[in-house]
């Protein structure tokens, strides 16, 4: 696990206390049984073009809250946001949520936790 900052880990913290979260067993089956739900990647660009999730969009945790209307107009749509470990998407599932995205949620353990269970990835 990164270093992080006593901070950082507070303010991840609060948003989770008001958030919901997911974790990867759930999403692979949910994507496995083509339920109907958008699949957020929020990490830096650099890190999406490494690898990431089968049928996910991109959109970064800098811009999210700039381009989320444009790209998921729905804001009653379910919405699972990830990113490397599950701190920048409680982050960035707690600001949609505050922009009225009543189903968005974060995917506890990210993109690593999903390499790890040895899920497939996509490779740009």
């Amino acid at each position: 696990m990164k270093d992080h900052s006593k901070k950082f880990l507070q303010i991840v913290d609060e948003a989770k206390s008001r958030i919901k979260e997911t974790d990867v067993n759930t999403v692979k089956a949910k994507i496995d049984k083509r339920d109907n739900f958008y699949l957020v990647d929020v990490r830096e660009q650099d890190e999406w073009e490494k690898g990431h999730l089968p049928n996910s969009i991109y959109l970064g945790k800098g811009i999210i809250e700039r381009d989320i209307e444009k790209t998921i107009e729905d804001t009653n749509a379910e919405i699972i946001l990830y990113c490397g470990g599950g701190f920048r998407s409680a982050l960035a599932a707690d600001n949609i949520q505050k922009m009225g995205y009543s189903n968005a949620m974060s995917m506890d353990g990210g993109y690593s936790g999903w390499v790890n269970a040895g899920y497939p990835i996509i490779l740009d």
